[in-house]
């Protein structure tokens, strides 16, 4: 991470109050931060190579560490959350009723559609990048793919054995789907939605809890719950290991891409932020747009 991105990052964490107290971390490397107290929140950023964490922590008089008075939750268990993907001006939003519902922020909260066919709660969504195509996963074990126009599913997957919360459509390869599956399952598997058929699949060793794919190369990072609750990044279509990333201590359970694609995010119950350098645009190989391939879009 360039020590600009650094200085922006530290300067948005304190630029809207003061620190009442701030002091330097007791630590003999070089490589530590400045720990800054606010009141309300204490921000403690964290540098390790080009990783960057950041913990969390309440620092108000009436208000106890988190730590100090319960457990972490296990987001898994919480049945309320759902899943959100945009589309456009179009929102599609699922969760415990096992309905997708889709909405048009341009218009009357009373035109969505109601997409129905998971057998339980709707925990992951995502649309494809050509904006025509919706892909959900549910506690079913189901992954369903839907058009744009159609109330009903035009293909379903059921080789997953647990449930299907990590979705991504590749940015690469027209009709390209990777999924993963939670404990019970383990496994990455990857989906040709043109022809309906099964591709290559891979057991990652740990439930799967979030997909992205590298804007610039053909990759894809994957973060992991229990038991590794690591980070890994997978070159495809050969599924080799390029990386992994430990240090959360707890399922990640979010993921986020930098606007460049080269960075991500990510959050974990464990109550930090860890910021990676991942993706490389110099790694970057262009596309084959031979005939021959079928994901190939023609433009």
């Amino acid at each position: 991470m360039d020590q600009e991105y650094e200085r922006r990052l530290l300067r948005q964490i304190n630029h809207q109050n003061l620190p009442t107290e701030a002091r330097l971390s007791k630590c003999g490397s070089a490589t530590c931060s400045p720990v800054s107290i606010r009141s309300g929140d204490r921000f403690i950023p964290t540098r390790a190579g080009s990783n960057w964490s950041i913990n969390f922590h309440y620092a108000n008089e009436n208000c106890r560490s988190p730590n100090q008075t319960h457990k972490v939750k296990d987001a898994t268990s919480d049945s309320s959350k759902g899943a959100l993907a945009w589309n456009g001006e179009q929102l599609s939003s699922g969760s415990r009723d096992r309905v997708i519902l889709q909405r048009d922020v341009r218009t009357s909260p009373s035109a969505e559609r109601r997409l129905q066919g998971h057998r339980q709660e709707v925990c992951g969504l995502k649309w494809s990048p050509d904006h025509q195509h919706l892909a959900s996963g549910g506690n079913d074990n189901k992954l369903l793919v839907w058009n744009s126009s159609s109330l009903l599913p035009v293909q379903q997957y059921s080789d997953h054995l647990a449930a299907v919360k990590a979705i991504a459509w590749s940015p690469h390869q027209h009709g390209l789907l990777a999924s993963g599956g939670g404990t019970a399952d383990r496994c990455l598997r990857f989906w040709n939605t043109l022809t309906g058929q099964a591709l290559q699949s891979t057991d990652t060793g740990s439930q799967v809890c979030n997909l992205a794919w590298s804007k610039h190369a053909n990759e894809l990072v994957s973060t992991h719950g229990y038991s590794q609750n690591q980070v890994l990044v997978w070159k495809y279509p050969s599924l080799t290991q390029v990386a992994k990333l430990t240090g959360h201590s707890y399922r990640v359970l979010y993921l986020a891409v930098s606007p460049d694609g080269e960075a991500i995010v990510t959050g974990a119950g464990d109550e930090t932020l860890r910021f990676w350098n991942v993706f490389s645009k110099t790694r970057c190989t262009k596309e084959s747009k031979s005939v021959l391939n079928l994901f190939t879009r023609i433009r």
